[in-house]
């Protein structure tokens, strides 16, 4: 994954992390900001494998600094690999901290998608 202090990739989602999201001690749920990483990424593994796709592994998480209530959370992805069936995508999501404009990478990783067809069964990726 490219280390940069600007984002990389297509901006794939953007949200506000708020209270509801935030574990026991206040702080910005992993969990949650997993899922959003998952919700981004496979808007970009739809787009390019033009069907339906599912996550079928996550791997190489990094949490770099923590997320807090009221950062605008952006995340980026690219196509790292495309194989038969299935994507590798690379994911790094940077804040912009509420109130100071600051921007900080605050995770990354890399998902991968399984192309699916009507039935539900692998099917291969389309290539343009």
């Amino acid at each position: 994954m490219p280390e940069a202090d600007q984002p990389q990739g297509e901006l794939v989602i953007q949200t506000i992390a708020m209270p509801k999201d935030t574990n026991r001690d206040g702080d910005i749920f992993g969990g949650w900001l997993v899922s959003q990483m998952d919700l981004g990424s496979a808007i970009l593994a739809g787009k390019v494998a033009k069907s339906r796709v599912v996550t079928v592994a996550i791997e190489g998480m990094s949490f770099l600094n923590p997320v807090r209530v009221g950062d605008t959370v952006a995340c980026y992805a690219w196509v790292e690999k495309i194989g038969r069936t299935s994507m590798k995508i690379c994911v790094d999501v940077w804040v912009t901290r509420y109130r100071t404009g600051e921007r900080v990478k605050v995770t990354n990783g890399v998902f991968t998608y399984v192309a699916l067809g009507p039935d539900g069964k692998p099917v291969p990726v389309k290539r343009d």
